[in-house]
């Protein structure tokens, strides 16, 4: 399982790539709308900066044409970009036809097998199964990751990834890993509570007391032998 990021915000990129953890990005238009003044194209080549790794960069066209256009230039930005288009059929088409350029695509907003699957065929590098939004209509997000996952085995020529998205939660990760997810990609607060545990915090309180206990005994010990 690896981990990308799911933000434009390059604060939180530069912080949770100290961590060491960061295998890649992805973007979409709202998070870079939530940057106010933000340029798109300065801002992927910053994150690539950051991130040695795949960094999702989405288009907003819904036509394959105007889709692949925007592909193509984004693909100029970086060697890492990799073009995130909508589980549609004009999304397909794109991706088969950046695929013969050599770019690489995310299919974005994936919420059925059939989709999965189709994006495959097209020549996808990733699928992005967006299981939280399922997981609020009742529906088993985590049942579609295992279920695409079941199908990409059973067909060997098949080398999409499977990208578990719309991530709420840290358990969410640890089951798309145990449901077949290849990469999951998070929101930074999701990351931090990830890292996050009370008994933790209190066996750090624990053990700080006593070493802070023992330094006051040799204190006093050396205090009283002077």
């Amino acid at each position: 399982m690896k981990i990308y990021l799911d933000t434009a915000n390059l604060g939180e990129i530069r912080e949770a790539a100290r961590w060491g953890i960061l295998s890649g990005v992805t973007t979409n238009p709202s998070l870079m709308a939530r940057e106010t003044g933000a340029d798109f194209k300065e801002t992927i080549q910053e994150i690539a900066a950051l991130v040695d790794g795949p960094i999702s960069a989405e288009t907003v066209s819904e036509d394959a044409d105007g889709m692949v256009q925007e592909g193509i230039e984004y693909a100029t930005w970086h060697h890492n970009v990799i073009i995130k288009v909508p589980s549609t059929t004009d999304g397909l088409e794109a991706v088969s036809r950046l695929g013969r350029r050599g770019i690489r695509c995310n299919v974005t907003l994936c919420f059925s097998t059939s989709q999965a699957l189709m994006a495959a065929l097209a020549g996808a590098f990733v699928v992005s199964p967006f299981i939280g939004r399922l997981d609020d209509l009742s529906q088993d997000g985590m049942e579609l990751i295992r279920e695409i996952a079941a199908v990409f085995e059973q067909n060997s020529e098949i080398r999409t990834r499977i990208l578990a998205a719309s991530i709420r939660h840290p358990r969410h990760v640890v089951e798309a890993a145990l449901a077949g997810a290849h990469i999951a990609t998070c929101p930074f607060k999701v990351l931090k509570k990830g890292m996050r545990h009370p008994l933790t915090d209190k066996g750090m309180a624990s053990f700080l007391a006593d070493w802070r206990a023992r330094e006051v005994d040799m204190a006093l010990a050396g205090a009283s032998s002077g």
